[in-house]
């Protein structure tokens, strides 16, 4: 019974996790992770982090086998303002000396109506882990690039609290304002290449 058990084992780990599902790379050179935040309650800083990996299964079938994993290199943030820039990488910010790594591993996700997906995971930033969901568009329907390997696009769109994740610093205005905003939006833009089945 027990070698029974043992071989049955063997056989499900060995099969794929569904036959309509496809592996995918993210492509870094034409993906983007944007973000957005209230400046001095007048304006909106917007920024993105130029060094994105990672991969997603989709199973066009059933939505529920698909997955995504996304790491970030947090120290490729740019805002356009140098200044700027070295003091989010900083202690009071991102402090990417001990925190150089930003992931998202997908827990959950939900098919909400053609071409539009709900994906729920665990980002884990500034040290601290906690769940957020993205709406997605897409993906797109896979076309053959001009490299000859299958591509396609989507994007996605979220919003977090910058606190839940330890990342407090802020100054008071002299009108009472906060300088920095504790929302943050998201914007993603991925466009994926297939990889060869094995």
């Amino acid at each position: 019974m027990m070698k029974l058990s043992s071989a049955l084992l063997v056989v499900a780990i060995s099969l794929p996790v569904s036959a309509s599902a496809a592996s995918w790379e993210i492509d870094p050179v034409h993906s983007n992770v944007g973000f957005a935040v209230r400046h001095m309650v007048v304006s909106t800083v917007r920024g993105e982090f130029g060094k994105i990996s990672g991969t997603v299964v989709y199973d066009e079938k059933d939505a529920a086998k698909s997955s995504v994993d996304v790491s970030i290199d947090v120290s490729s943030i740019t805002t356009r303002n140098e200044q700027r820039d070295g003091h989010l990488k900083g202690p009071d910010f991102f402090d990417v000396q001990k925190f150089p790594t930003m992931t998202f591993k997908s827990t959950k996700v939900e098919k909400l109506g053609k071409g539009k997906l709900k994906v729920q995971g665990d980002l884990t930033l500034h040290g601290a882990t906690k769940s957020v969901v993205l709406e997605v568009t897409g993906p797109t329907a896979e076309v053959k690039g001009p490299m000859g390997k299958f591509i396609m696009g989507a994007s996605a769109e979220g919003k977090l609290n910058r606190k839940d994740f330890g990342v407090s610093f802020n100054k008071v205005l002299e009108g009472g304002g906060l300088m920095v905003g504790d929302e943050v939006s998201i914007t993603i833009d991925l466009e994926l290449d297939k990889k060869d089945a094995t």
